[in-house]
């Protein structure tokens, strides 16, 4: 699946689970472990998970050749790996603590900088 339709695939599916807060990070030149990330809070543990299970369910669906799920059990912070984005499903409280938005702004300011030196 192109980069474009899987991020329009993650968002309706995190949309119709009801995730909070969606947001995405482009990544693809600052790292090559993914092409983007995108974070989105869930009300509860149960809601985190069940975010998690129907974006598992409905990637298994559209044959997607890559699934990896981690920290499914608690439920406070749950990363679902699609090879091209990566999606971190968080309860709020875990992710005001981890603030990853702002922990990758640096890295988007530098890689602006970069392309304007270009």
């Amino acid at each position: 699946m192109q980069i474009e339709k899987l991020k329009n695939f993650v968002t309706e599916c995190l949309n119709d689970s009801k995730a909070l807060d969606l947001v995405m990070i482009d990544v693809h030149e600052i790292t090559t472990l993914t092409d983007a990330m995108i974070i989105c809070t869930g009300r509860s543990s149960r809601h985190v998970t069940s975010i998690a299970q129907s974006l598992v369910t409905a990637a298994k669906k559209a044959k997607l050749s890559y699934i990896n799920i981690e920290g499914e059990k608690e439920g406070e912070w749950v990363i679902v790996d699609l090879a091209d984005i990566v999606i971190h499903i968080m309860q709020r409280e875990t992710r005001e603590f981890y603030n990853l938005e702002d922990l990758w702004e640096p890295v988007e300011q530098f890689r602006e900088r970069r392309l304007k030196a270009k």
